[in-house]
């Protein structure tokens, strides 16, 4: 079974990468989760998330992923023997895209997103960012021209969403298409005028 890990930065946007571990626990698959020091400040202002990530970070069915600390580079990530099979980065900082694409490792994540690169594995990063800066464009450009899907947090709204959910989920689902991680999506393209399957199970 594919083995996941999710990296949250510091970039506005945390519940994105709340949403994305949830739905990997949800579909039983095997999760590991970094959170930044910077993430755990946002996770507290946007959701009032504070303290120990396993606590909150949890599936439906009590399903808790494997939270490693950012400063352990000497955790199974940090190694290409023993790395995940997908890593997303959502959401993911400039700062944390510029010193991936500039080959650093200066904590954890940026660690595992190198040893992603090195073994040729799906590498995802979410940035939530605007406007973008020619230099941020350049960095995602480098990223891309190694191989890593860039998957903006840029909701769509053709599918009429209700909820700030339905918005978050749209965008997870980009995401875990784009790890190569086969799960239902939440929004899946419809015909104008038909229903979502998903949506109308939990009308």
């Amino acid at each position: 079974m594919t083995r996941a890990l999710v990296a949250i930065t510091g970039a506005s946007g945390a519940l994105y990468g709340v949403q994305l571990v949830r739905r990997l626990l949800d579909g039983a698959v095997p999760t590991g989760v970094v959170v930044s020091s910077a993430a755990r400040k946002v996770l507290a202002i946007e959701h009032g998330l504070t303290g120990d990530p396993a606590e909150y970070l949890i599936g439906a069915e009590g399903r808790r992923p494997h939270v490693y600390e950012p400063a352990d580079i000497t955790a199974a990530p940090a190694s290409g023997s023993s790395a995940p099979d997908t890593m997303i980065i959502a959401p993911c900082s400039m700062g944390t895209v510029a010193r991936i694409a500039a080959g650093t490792s200066g904590n954890l994540i940026e660690r595992a997103a190198d040893v992603m690169l090195k073994e040729r594995r799906p590498l995802v990063v979410m940035p939530r960012e605007t406007p973008y800066s020619t230099l941020h464009l350049r960095n995602l450009l480098a990223l891309s021209e190694l191989g890593v899907r860039v998957v903006p947090a840029s909701p769509a709204f053709y599918f009429n969403p209700e909820s700030i959910d339905d918005l978050v989920e749209f965008v997870v689902d980009r995401a875990l298409q784009s790890a190569g991680i086969d799960l239902p999506l939440r929004h899946p393209w419809v015909r104008p005028g038909e229903r979502v399957p998903d949506r109308e199970a939990r009308e």
